[in-house]
């Protein structure tokens, strides 16, 4: 049976007195009925109820499906081992370590861990390949590990010992990418600038990204390694399947949570989360849709107002999903009074 978790409303501090504390039990209530209700229909039903309920609640999911998903430690064991093609014990301790932040999904980068104290791993899950992501995984690993060094002091006579680092991005998009693929720090460094100083073949600081193609069919023994990272890479397919049949986002989503509980298909994990995958998904593939259109216009000049008129309809979706204002001005590029206009609707 899917579970399906709502969220009250708060009322805003030292209002409302007696009456908005009643109309917040009755609220109470209304949500224990609802869910109770919903948990007793056929699967096709809860999908339907729970995403009607909740997407014109604008209740906002901050995560992403792969984030939540790989929330565990042992499936991060079994993730890493996949990667790399190694064994680790079930009793090496995993920590999670992701940096978290009020920016879009409420953290900044995926996932992050550490494995025994001795490797610490970042992992980016992306539809679209970021050039700059050596850059950024450089800034989050300085972060990480303050994080870990905590009140320990760097100017200490004495060695401090921190875990290795490593760095992966799971690709999922629809562009065409090779199984796999390096992308290195020093790519983005600045060349040919003064070749008669610059004698050190080797630069001072380098870090390196392993980029992994995880769409179903792609990097075969690493999907039959990590159960989880194949099916879920399957749930994906069927949610680009049925949105090409369908040419709607919603139904496709429903019709693949469906289909792969029916199938075998990560069905503890959907049974349980019905309604967040479903809030996720929407969110994600929206937020994609507006950095889309970003990169398009970086790529393209002129024809202004094509751009600004699919740029508005993604700021549509993502005010529909309860994204913050300042978000959407910045994945759309929109002029701040026309996005706030939205909102005022």
């Amino acid at each position: 049976m899917l579970r399906f978790n709502g969220k009250k409303k708060r009322s805003h501090k030292e209002h409302g007195g007696r009456e908005e504390h009643q109309r917040g039990i009755r609220g109470i209530c209304y949500l224990i009925v609802k869910i109770v209700y919903v948990a007793m229909q056929p699967l096709e039903k809860q999908v339907q109820t729970a995403h009607n309920s909740n997407m014109s609640a604008n209740i906002k999911y901050k995560d992403s499906v792969f984030s939540f998903l790989f929330s565990d430690p042992d499936l991060l064991r079994e993730l890493y081992g996949a990667l790399e093609g190694v064994s680790l014990p079930a009793d090496i301790p995993v920590t999670i370590n992701t940096l978290q932040d009020v920016l879009f999904k409420d953290r900044i980068n995926d996932i992050s861990f550490e494995i025994g104290d001795k490797l610490v791993i970042l992992i980016e899950h992306q539809s679209t390949i970021n050039p700059n992501i050596a850059l950024r995984l450089l800034i989050y690993i300085a972060r990480i590990y303050e994080k870990i060094l905590g009140e320990k002091n760097i100017y200490a006579t004495r060695l401090i010992h921190i875990p290795r680092p490593e760095f992966f991005v799971l690709y999922n998009g629809i562009s065409p990418y090779p199984d796999e693929k390096r992308i290195k720090l020093s790519d983005a460094f600045e060349s040919g600038l003064l070749p008669d100083i610059i004698k050190n073949e080797f630069p001072a600081l380098e870090l390196e990204v392993k980029v992994v193609n995880i769409n179903q069919g792609r990097n075969k023994e690493i999907a039959e390694k990590c159960k989880t990272l194949g099916e879920y890479s399957a749930f994906i397919e069927r949610v680009r399947e049925f949105e090409k049949e369908t040419n709607n986002l919603e139904e496709a989503i429903k019709k693949a949570v469906i289909y792969c509980r029916d199938h075998d298909i990560l069905k503890e994990f959907l049974e349980k989360n019905a309604t967040e995958v479903l809030n996720m998904l929407m969110t994600e593939w929206n937020w994609d849709d507006a950095l889309a259109y970003r990169y398009e216009e970086g790529r393209e000049e002129g024809r202004e107002e094509g751009r600004e008129e699919g740029s508005f309809s993604v700021a549509q979706n993502l005010v529909k999903l309860g994204l913050p204002i300042e978000t959407v001005i910045s994945a759309t590029q929109l002029d701040p009074e026309k996005v706030k206009a939205l909102y005022q609707r």
